[in-house]
């Protein structure tokens, strides 16, 4: 990745976790202003082939659910923005971009899977062939394509990095982090194991970027508190140096 990153690093967007929130908050406000407009901005395949090509971005927008809770939606918004960063921080920007733009390019990816596989399978049963009924199933399918999953992904990511950090659960108990991942993932499994082909393909398409990441850098990225602290105190001590260089 190294010669990959030399190429295209200058490319890369850095803060990205705070662009993201920035994204759902715009969500949040056009789901607490006009719910409905949301709609036009979900990740439906059926409708970008027919010329709604602005969806395979505005999706982003598209908030996870359960917004009605303004304190839950801060308190979600501040946590996911919290790990995120402490990943950019921790992998770089270019790791992380990757990371992320590969979730949501599988995402875009599984969506249009799902709808291949909707009209081999389930075609003459759903009456895909009335464009109607097709715009219809398609909507509703694209809800399941949503950040949610996104999110998922990136909270998986910081287990697997940082296994042994203590979190307060619910603001009282105290629990490492690779506790919560496990229990993430089963409940992840058990919503594949028991769902529709709708979000089989949401689940299965947007955490396929931690599956990769998880299989080829497990080895390189997995941090203790005590290595997470030296790193810091080592980057202090460059940064430092760097500026004792330029001053004399």
């Amino acid at each position: 990745m190294s010669k990959f990153e030399k190429k295209f690093g200058k490319y890369v967007v850095h803060n990205l976790s705070t662009m993201l929130i920035l994204c759902y908050l715009v969500g949040y406000i056009i789901q607490f202003i006009n719910s409905s407009f949301l709609n036009y901005m979900t990740l439906n395949p059926y409708l970008i082939l027919k010329g709604q090509v602005w969806r395979l971005v505005t999706w982003v927008v598209v908030p996870p659910a359960g917004g009605s809770n303004l304190f839950f939606v801060a308190i979600m918004l501040y946590f996911y923005w919290s790990i995120g960063s402490t990943l950019e921080r921790t992998w770089g920007a270019y790791r992380y971009n990757v990371y992320i733009f590969g979730g949501m390019l599988f995402t875009i990816l599984g969506s249009f899977l799902m709808m291949g596989y909707m009209y081999l399978f389930q075609g003459q049963a759903l009456g895909l062939s009335n464009p109607v009924m097709a715009g219809y199933v398609f909507q509703i399918g694209s809800l399941f394509f949503s950040t949610y999953y996104i999110n998922m992904s990136i909270f998986l990511a910081f287990a697997a990095t940082f296994p042994d950090v203590q979190v307060l659960l619910m603001f009282i108990v105290p629990i490492k982090v690779k506790w919560m991942g496990i229990v993430y993932g089963v409940m992840i499994l058990w919503e594949f194991m028991g769902g529709s082909a709708f979000s089989r393909f949401a689940i299965f398409s947007s955490l396929l970027n931690f599956a990769v990441f998880f299989l080829t850098s497990r080895k390189h990225i997995i941090l203790t508190p005590k290595q997470m602290k030296r790193r810091q105190e080592f980057r202090h001590e460059v940064k430092r140096s760097a500026a004792v260089t330029r001053h004399k």
